[in-house]
């Protein structure tokens, strides 16, 4: 007796519903992912065995480089409270949309006089604007107004402490971040981070 051929069946999968969820999770996580901001001031930092996180809130960042120092502030709002403060100091206005500006941004490293003219600039200049530094002679020393404000943000706002962090490049000059640990130490802020690179221990 001949036996029944068994009926072959379909090997295809319908991956319609598959395509569907890929693109509603693609969706979700560019919708509520955050851009990173460009650095204003890249840097080397050096290496280093340490593997001590930094703080996620309530951090202030001295960037050291190329002879320039640039200071930034965690939180949007964090930094436009820091701005007022140092409007306040040096008796400038700043505007809803300079304020807006400056709150996009990672880090500032441009003097006080020329910062109404800087946070003017259309964001895909600002983004590549050569910024001189922040002044940290005895003279003319805003480094110490800008930690000084953020400080009191902090204290006002959070009521936390201000955590500082220095992160300088491997080739930068001694002198010049001890004199940004002077100023912070001149503030009684004597426990600050030193951001460095990660290395094998066997390096």
């Amino acid at each position: 007796m001949a036996k029944g051929k068994m009926k072959k069946k379909s090997m295809s999968v319908d991956m319609t519903a598959m395509c569907d969820v890929s693109f509603l999770l693609l969706t979700f996580f560019v919708l509520t992912s955050t851009a990173k901001l460009p650095e204003p001031l890249p840097v080397d930092t050096p290496a280093s065995t340490v593997q001590t996180k930094l703080p996620e809130s309530n951090l202030a960042t001295v960037t050291v480089g190329e002879g320039k120092v640039f200071f930034g502030i965690l939180g949007k709002n964090e930094r436009i409270e820091t701005l007022e403060h140092i409007g306040e100091k040096y008796n400038i206005e700043f505007t809803d949309a300079e304020k807006r500006q400056f709150s996009f941004l990672e880090g500032i490293g441009t003097p006080v006089a020329g910062l109404k003219q800087f946070l003017n600039l259309s964001p895909d200049v600002i983004t590549k604007a050569v910024q001189p530094g922040i002044p940290t002679d005895s003279i003319d020393n805003q480094l110490k107004e800008w930690v000084q404000a953020a400080r009191v943000v902090t204290r006002d706002r959070n009521n936390k402490i201000l955590d500082v962090a220095i992160k300088g490049d491997a080739e930068e000059e001694y002198p010049k971040i001890k004199r940004v640990m002077d100023i912070l130490q001149e503030q009684r802020v004597n426990k600050f981070f030193l951001v460095t690179g990660l290395r094998n221990e066997d390096f």
